[in-house]
């Protein structure tokens, strides 16, 4: 201290100077980002009475760096939590001396993020809750009882495009997703899912439920003729026998009858519904990022694939009905299957079963994959030992090694018990085949089969010991996906406008809260939205 005081008596210069070098920045592998500034290096060290010299001798506390970031958004980044809400709170009182018209903390960097926001995007919970506070109005108090004006600005997603429920969905830390059970972020999500992102979302789901039954029947009865005589078989092996005795009709005869017409009316229906998909998700995935959009299991990335796979198909069927391709079956199983497949999305309405979907989506693409691929492993040096045995053997006698491909898939199917154990006791093997069957069947039966309960288990505690926090996270990204789809007129502003209490214009959440003891000697704050608070007489 005594040697800032120093330095500022002798005429040194605390508002010009600025660190811009490297090592100074923001960057990945960076060790420290205290800004640019004295007065934003003064605010990440701590001490007080140096961040009131420094303001003193004339430093602005509106100063910000290279990536527009002022000194609240780098507190915000700082480890020590507690010393940079006490720097937060020195900062903002000198800057409000200023009376500027935009408080300190709404000032937005380059990228448009506030201080609040920056502490939502990287799950800086503690200073996230002390900003959320600092805006934070009382009404009344009696005994326990207490009256409290949330600010939503920035939080409520009706009128920002980047709120803090878009950030946290977006966030790639786990922290972030605590952000939602702090007030009021929670009253709010829960006021939004249960008044009307709840029925909505569920309509949703009966029209689309609606669409592909409507898509699955006029695939069920799609123009099918009986196979003429002359009709050019594709060319097979003998000992494959060709038994197809329907063809699809061509596109003239497709549309006579009247049952004919009213499938056609199911189809124009498919296609509009296929249209209708693709205009929906292609802002999104241009919103969001292709990697985020389809990586990010919250925004149920994987269904998107899915639903973006169908509609493409949908749109293939088109052209190979106008242009008479004999295999329009084969792209109506692929629709089929993601179609139907793509109705467990809609499993998010619902917390029973919306984590487990999760867990499930986690167990497919992650934990299978690297099961699967150890098995592979495993089955392909068992396989290229079997081979070497057996490419002497007659082909007819033994099926399942006939060659290298068949030998690999048959190890393959053993290993995972799909088949019986591939073995002709009536015909000769040499003794080292007996050793690799019973060591093949050793590591998969019990060392791959355990190796998979064990990581399927582990990944079914995460899940369930987050269930309630994956359900939350679920449901705002259900509310931002409605938001963002649906009429604006369908979805009234939550809270009470500040200027029937003298406020400025802007919404608050109004809660009441009280103070319970509980049986442990704690206590427990409960907090109640309060819907009269709407009413235009109160």
């Amino acid at each position: 201290i005594s040697l800032v005081h120093h330095l500022i008596s002798h005429g040194g210069d605390v508002a010009t100077p600025r660190a811009t070098g490297l090592y100074f920045q923001k960057r990945r592998g960076g060790l420290i980002y205290f800004g640019e500034h004295i007065l934003s290096f003064a605010a990440c060290g701590g001490n007080k009475n140096i961040i009131s010299m420094v303001i003193d001798a004339g430093a602005s506390t509106r100063v910000q760096d290279y990536l527009g970031n002022t000194v609240l958004h780098i507190l915000v980044l700082q480890p020590n939590k507690v010393a940079a809400c006490q720097s937060i709170d020195l900062i903002m009182t000198r800057d409000a001396e200023l009376q500027e018209p935009v408080p300190l903390d709404m000032v937005p960097n380059l990228q448009g993020l506030t201080p609040m926001k920056v502490a939502a995007k990287k799950g800086n919970i503690m200073v996230f809750r002390h900003l959320v506070n600092k805006r934070r109005l009382f009404l009344w108090r009696r005994g326990s009882f207490s009256s409290k004006l949330y600010d939503l600005t920035e939080i409520d997603s009706w009128a920002d495009n980047m709120s803090v429920l878009e950030l946290i969905v977006r966030s790639h830390h786990k922290e972030a997703m605590l952000l939602l059970e702090v007030t009021p972020v929670k009253q709010l999500v829960s006021l939004k899912w249960n008044l009307y992102a709840k029925h909505y979302f569920r309509v949703l789901m009966i029209v689309y439920l609606l669409y592909i039954s409507i898509f699955t029947t006029c695939c069920f009865y799609r123009p099918l003729m009986d196979m003429p005589e002359n009709y050019s078989k594709p060319s097979l092996d003998k000992t494959i026998s060709f038994k197809t005795i329907y063809i699809q009709k061509p596109l003239k005869e497709s549309y006579v009858t009247h049952q004919d017409q009213v499938r056609l009316a199911g189809e124009i229906v498919s296609l509009l519904g296929a249209v209708a998909i693709l205009l929906l998700e292609v802002p999104d995935i241009a919103r969001f990022g292709v990697k985020r959009y389809f990586g990010q299991t919250a925004l149920g990335g994987p269904f998107h694939v899915i639903l973006i796979t169908f509609a493409c198909s949908v749109l293939l069927l088109l052209v190979f009905r106008v242009c008479d391709v004999q295999r329009e079956g084969d792209v109506m199983a692929v629709c089929l299957v993601f179609c139907w497949c793509n109705v467990m999305f809609f499993s998010r309405g619902f917390q029973l079963i919306g984590p487990h979907v999760i867990m499930v989506q986690k167990i497919i693409l992650e934990d299978l994959g690297r099961f699967m691929w150890q098995e592979f492993i495993f089955s392909l040096a068992f396989a290229s030992g079997t081979w070497i045995i057996y490419m002497t053997q007659d082909p007819a006698a033994l099926p399942t090694y006939v060659n290298f491909p068949i030998t690999l898939y048959s190890e393959y199917e053993f290993g995972l018990g799909m088949i019986n154990l591939p073995w002709d006791p009536t015909i000769y093997a040499p003794p080292i085949i007996y050793v690799f069957l019973i060591v093949f069947s050793i590591i998969a039966g019990i060392l791959f089969v355990n190796l998979l309960i064990a990581i399927m288990t582990d990944t079914e505690w995460k899940v369930v010991k987050d269930k309630d926090l994956l359900w939350r996270i679920q449901v705002v990204s259900t509310i931002l996906m409605l938001e963002r789809k649906l009429p604006r007129c369908l979805w009234p502003r939550f809270g009470v406008c500040g200027l029937k209490y003298g406020l400025k214009d802007k919404q608050f959440c109004p809660l009441i809260t009280t103070s319970v003891a509980t049986n442990q000697g704690t206590t427990l704050t409960l907090y109640r939205y309060c819907k009269y608070y709407h009413s235009p007489t109160y």
